[in-house]
């Protein structure tokens, strides 16, 4: 197009400069011929500019037919999806895209930005960006921190972390390993650092934490009210004197030179004055904290759970777990195996996996030998808040059933 005009201008400058050259050009001519040179150029003008807007349009054609606005950028796959259209080709997850080129994306075109800046990137580079974005989508991690639907708030030493571990099986639960302390400890941190603890999810999967000493903190119940009144709750109890003793041999552990089981248990022995302030007795009045739960969630929202028969029968209490979630039956018999050396069930092993899962060292441990006068005095303390807490409920644990039986 260029050369076109060079020869149309050429060939006029030439004649122009052959007729002024001339010596017999009469004075008349002159005016003529500056009127025919000015006309002459206005219309070479016009047409070599139309001729470059015909080129250019046939090279780089207008997005919309008549409008004369520059082309926009190209749009990513996923905001062509969100525009309605079809894009070209529609890879999906698990299906293997083209093997893209070594080509790198520019600055400006990254999946981070709201779409293509500038040209339009090869068309072997937008495949290997869509790859790279279904394999990010198909990870384990994928997904959104949640503040958790559902919390077990206790008890100490009633079965927490093997209730814990056994509906982290389930692939619609996903649950904080640890114990956050949130609602007792750090609720001065706020909810979004709380939130932060949790793990990611997808939806339709609930997320799940436990921190045993909820149930006995006065403010957990308002505090998880204030977060989501609809919050599922789950109470792992044992058998109050059981629960006691295991509770001060874990103590024990740590501490070897604590006093004996009996000096603690008792303000005066020989009155039989149980000690209600001391913590491993005083978790085991389940009617009396219960009470400060029911005055912010109603019986329907908590869950109890036999700590015994979490035991025995795993998969029955874990049945009715699942139930109350709102979840699929999958945690079954077929996931656990009974310990004969721990005292309790384990986790089979995972396909992933070469070992079982079973408790820690910290779990099954053997207890002292306690004063059988003092576990009957025990008894007789719990006795009447065992009963309250039975009517509350409207179940039976079957902890007097054997008065008689020997604390293992």
């Amino acid at each position: 197009m260029k050369r076109c005009l060079s020869t149309v201008l050429g060939t006029a400058l030439l004649s122009e400069m052959a007729f002024w050259s001339s010596p017999t050009v009469p004075p008349y001519k002159v005016s003529q011929r500056v009127l025919f040179v000015f006309t002459l150029s206005l219309s070479l003008t016009y047409v070599c500019y139309t001729l470059m807007s015909c080129y250019t349009s046939i090279q780089f054609p207008l997005h919309d037919a008549g409008s004369l606005s520059q082309p926009r950028p190209e749009q990513r796959p996923r905001e062509r999806e969100e525009a309605g259209e079809q894009p070209a080709t529609s890879p999906r997850i698990g299906v293997r895209l083209e093997p893209a080129s070594s080509a790198v994306l520019p600055a400006e075109a990254t999946a981070s930005s709201a779409g293509w800046k500038g040209s339009p990137p090869p068309l072997s580079t937008a495949r290997n960006w869509l790859e790279r974005e279904v394999q990010e989508s198909s990870t384990p991690d994928f997904g959104v921190q949640r503040l958790p639907q559902a919390i077990i708030i206790g008890v100490k030493k009633g079965g927490t972390r093997a209730l814990l571990e056994a509906i982290r099986v389930h692939p619609d639960v996903r649950a904080v390993g640890v114990e956050p302390h949130f609602f007792d400890r750090h609720y001065d941190k706020g909810l979004e650092w709380y939130r932060s603890l949790m793990p990611k999810t997808l939806d339709g999967q609930l997320t799940m934490e436990k921190t045993p000493s909820y149930f006995v903190t006065r403010e957990a119940p308002k505090r998880i009210f204030s977060m989501a009144k609809g919050t599922k709750l789950v109470v792992v109890v044992r058998n109050p004197v059981t629960r006691a003793i295991s509770d001060y041999t874990q103590t024990l552990s740590k501490k070897p030179e604590i006093p004996t089981f009996e000096v603690l248990a008792f303000k005066n022995r020989t009155l039989g004055l149980i000690d209600a302030s001391w913590s491993a007795i005083r978790i085991g009045i389940y009617a009396l904290h219960l009470e400060n739960w029911l005055q912010f969630f109603p019986l329907s929202q908590i869950h109890f759970v036999s700590g015994e028969r979490l035991i025995v029968d795993p998969a029955g209490e874990m049945g009715k777990v699942q139930n109350f979630l709102g979840l699929k039956r999958i945690v079954t018999d077929k996931h656990f195996y009974f310990n004969k050396t721990k005292g309790f069930p384990c986790l089979k092993k995972p396909e992933d996996s070469s070992l079982p899962r079973c408790l820690g060292k910290s779990k099954g441990r053997t207890h002292p030998k306690i004063d059988p006068d003092v576990i009957h005095r025990l008894r007789k303390f719990y006795r009447p808040f065992n009963v309250m807490f039975h009517q509350i409920t409207g179940e039976d644990f079957d902890w007097e059933k054997d008065e008689n039986q020997e604390i293992s």
